[in-house]
């Protein structure tokens, strides 16, 4: 399977670094198997709009939690996620709370949004995908294959 990270520089070696605030799935390297989003992600960094293209090679030892859709287990794992605990699984896969559905779940953790009606919005959003690798043995199922600079209006 081809999966895509969208940047703003080349990443042919990639790494897990921790930055200042967690994303969905906490601290890791996430890449997408939507070209579409790549670019989206590409072009919202600085630098260079960089899709980076690999090879995903499954690794059945590895501890992997997979979500099919914007269930409520979902946005469980992903309030814990963005409130900064960590979890043990090497990958996670699932859709991603890009900024329209973040709204809703800040809404939701702040006690504003009911369940229900967080999941009634969820419904309607278009598919998005996430994956994101946690561990070095993850990291390792990752065979970088090219790279390409995208257009900001593409």
């Amino acid at each position: 399977m081809i999966v895509y990270h969208g940047s703003g520089q080349l990443v042919d070696e990639p790494e897990i670094r921790k930055h200042h605030y967690t994303k969905d799935f906490s601290w890791g390297f996430y890449c997408t198997n939507n070209y579409k989003q790549s670019v989206r992600w590409a072009t919202t960094r600085r630098g260079i709009p960089t899709i980076n293209y690999y090879e995903y090679k499954e690794d059945a030892s590895l501890n992997i939690l997979k979500f099919e859709g914007m269930t409520e287990k979902w946005l469980d794992f992903i309030a814990r996620c963005r409130n900064g605990e960590v979890h043990n699984y090497d990958m996670v896969e699932g859709p991603m709370a890009d900024d329209d559905i973040w709204d809703h779940v800040r809404d939701y953790l702040n006690g504003k949004m009911s369940r229900e009606i967080f999941m009634m919005y969820a419904r309607f959003k278009h598919p998005t995908h996430q994956v994101s690798f946690h561990t070095l043995r993850a990291l390792n199922t990752l065979k970088f294959l090219k790279s390409e600079v995208v257009e900001h209006d593409r």
